[in-house]
């Protein structure tokens, strides 16, 4: 029986891949076969990340994106269309996250870049990557895996970080319409709620003694997370295993929510 795991000629992208949760994902896709192209608007990390993605053999490509940027998603989903031919799995990591604030203290500027990035990047690269797998499903070859990150600020209240939150719980909700939508082309689109995960974005929460104290000791598996937890997913995900897998929201974060 084949590898249920087994990306051997499938194409993912990863936003945001090359730190954090992205490249976590994107180890994981590469791990298992798969091409592999990730998006980030810091040169020097993507040609970082695509130097460690490279261990593993296969092929590997990044791009400067900024994903918020209508018109440059649609001619890199090109680029990745014209020299691999397809894509498979479209990851959309990419998101920010800016210091709390309190509810009267958030103007509309914060909101709508926020949403700039955090909901409407996911919907240019899940869209323009759906684009491509329908078209290819109406020539005899469906399939495909859409993915959106989402946060486990979606499902549980988090003070001082309503504009945050509402992108995220969008993104949740956006992915379960797109799964209802995309079915009939064999294209499954899930979400992933990380909980606390080690990256550039959680720096100086890490640092802090007191949100250790107070946050992270909460969580039932002890301590925080990190990128390489967030690999198996993603090669389930793209994999043949999770074929009949859709519309599902993946929480991933040590039991926090639960606990």
């Amino acid at each position: 029986m084949k590898n249920l795991f087994d990306l051997t000629g499938r194409v993912g992208l990863v936003t945001g891949g090359n730190g954090g949760i992205g490249i976590g994902m994107a180890e994981g896709l590469a791990q298992h076969g798969a091409s592999t192209v990730i998006w980030g608007t810091n040169a020097d990390k993507n040609a970082a990340a695509v130097a460690q993605l490279e261990a593993h053999g296969g092929a590997v490509r990044s791009a400067v994106v900024d994903v918020s940027d209508e018109d440059a998603v649609k001619a890199a989903m090109a680029d990745i269309l014209e020299e691999f031919g397809r894509i498979d799995i479209a990851i959309a990591n990419a998101g920010i996250s800016i210091r709390r604030k309190n509810l009267f203290d958030i103007s509309i500027e914060d909101f709508r870049h926020m949403e700039d990035i955090n909901l409407h990047g996911v919907l240019f690269t899940l869209r323009e990557a759906a684009r491509h797998m329908v078209e290819r499903a109406e020539n005899g070859d469906p399939g495909g895996s859409l993915v959106g990150i989402a946060s486990t600020a979606a499902v549980h209240g988090a003070a001082r970080n309503e504009h945050y939150a509402a992108t995220k719980g969008a993104v949740v909700t956006m992915c379960r319409a797109m799964a209802v939508e995309l079915a009939r082309y064999q294209i499954s689109v899930n979400s992933i709620c990380p909980g606390w995960v080690r990256s550039g974005m959680t720096e100086a929460s890490q640092k802090w003694d007191k949100f250790n104290d107070n946050v992270i000791s909460r969580v039932p598996m002890k301590g925080w997370a990190d990128g390489d937890d967030f690999a198996a997913i993603a090669a389930y995900l793209a994999s043949p295993a999770s074929r009949y897998h859709t519309g599902d929201t993946l929480v991933i974060d040590g039991g926090y929510t639960i606990y």
